[in-house]
């Protein structure tokens, strides 16, 4: 019989900007595959505030159903401590610290039995669908076929945050497959390019440089190991750097703003046979003219999603050190507080990565 109460804290997402704080919503159900964490902290992404102002990609419009199954509890940057545990699980006990991939694979898609399971053909995960809940509640139930991950138990919650975008940020930079001799641009120095940036450097390329429109995220991408670092707002950087590539252009851009503007640079800025690697969620379509992917430079574009088989390298190296994490968590705000959190979120105050921390 569950110790655990009947009810719980929780953001639940009725539609579009209608997302209210339940103070009574029901204790996920323990089966006997499942384990139920007592939520510690949950980070606030991009695609979480995209979602609640309804993106397409998440709603859906006339040229795609809708992404997201209503009421849900939004957060997937999450991890806590079991607390309860089916009958069948194995390898596990109350009170382990864990966290878990976005995506629940379903285990039996061509995807799933490729071991591709991050392109999992149902697609569930964490945070956007009522079958799958996510962290901006108390309690959270992880099913069967979660991809959990042990987090050690003396990693500051600040720093365990940073697994899940540390994660896709790390998938970014080897879907980029940078060589020593390459000249590597990223765009956006938020959490996730911050985190590509300190993994881009462990690579050890000829050089790395960052962009973004705010000086104080520069600062931290120059901290985090960038060579150079370039505002699109107060220079022409492609001229510069072609400038800087004997009028060639970078071998690799990733791109890591989810802007359209940074689509059309990175293209006039990658060299001919170069690598360009979209990450980011958009909330309005790019336009661009695709003659320069093909007849201008034949350039290979690659798409990245999630962050598979990352968490046990990212946990290793958050935790001891190669992977810089200082200041990028600046602020955590309780579940009552989410408006407010939500709002910080956005950047417009300086801060990186906000999230929300449960007693």
């Amino acid at each position: 019989m569950s110790r655990l109460p009947k009810t719980m804290k929780a953001l639940v997402a009725y539609g579009k900007d209608e997302y209210k704080l339940e103070k009574e919503y029901p204790v996920p159900q323990c089966g006997e595959d499942d384990i139920i964490i007592k939520t510690e902290g949950c980070g606030i992404c991009a695609g979480d505030l995209k979602c609640k102002h309804g993106a397409a990609m998440f709603w859906g419009n006339e040229e795609s159903q809708p992404w997201v199954k209503v009421p849900f509890i939004p957060g997937h940057e999450f991890l806590g401590r079991i607390v309860e545990i089916g009958k069948n699980v194995k390898g596990f006990e109350i009170g382990d610290r864990i966290t878990a991939d976005q995506i629940v694979p379903c285990g039996e898609c061509r995807f799933c039995k490729s071991g591709r399971y991050w392109m999992c053909q149902p697609h569930a995960t964490f945070g956007f669908q009522n079958t799958n809940n996510g962290g901006m509640a108390e309690y959270v139930r992880y099913p069967k076929t979660a991809v959990i991950s042990r987090v050690p138990e003396e990693m500051p919650l600040e720093k365990a945050l940073l697994i899940e975008p540390y994660g896709c940020s790390k998938h970014a930079v080897d879907r980029a497959q940078i060589q020593t001799d390459d000249v590597v641009v990223i765009s956006g120095a938020g959490t996730l390019g911050l985190g590509m940036i300190t993994y881009a450097r462990m690579k050890n390329p000829a050089k790395l440089i960052a962009l973004d429109m705010q000086d104080g995220r520069l600062e931290k991408a120059k901290e985090f190991g960038a060579d150079l670092v370039l505002n699109p707002g107060k220079e022409d950087v492609v001229k510069r750097i072609m400038d800087l590539t004997d009028g060639y252009g970078c071998d690799v851009y990733i791109e890591a703003t989810g802007h359209p503007s940074s689509v059309v640079q990175g293209l006039n800025m990658v060299r001919k046979l170069g690598r360009f690697v979209e990450f980011s969620v958009f909330g309005e379509p790019t336009t661009v003219d695709w003659s320069i992917i093909g007849d201008r430079k034949e350039l290979d574009i690659l798409g990245s999603h999630l962050s598979p088989y990352c968490y046990p390298f990212v946990i290793d190296n958050i935790h001891n050190g190669k992977l810089k994490t200082d200041g990028v968590v600046s602020k955590m705000f309780s579940i009552e507080e989410w408006e407010e959190a939500f709002e910080y979120a956005t950047g417009k105050y300086g801060d990186f990565k906000v999230a929300i921390k449960f007693d």
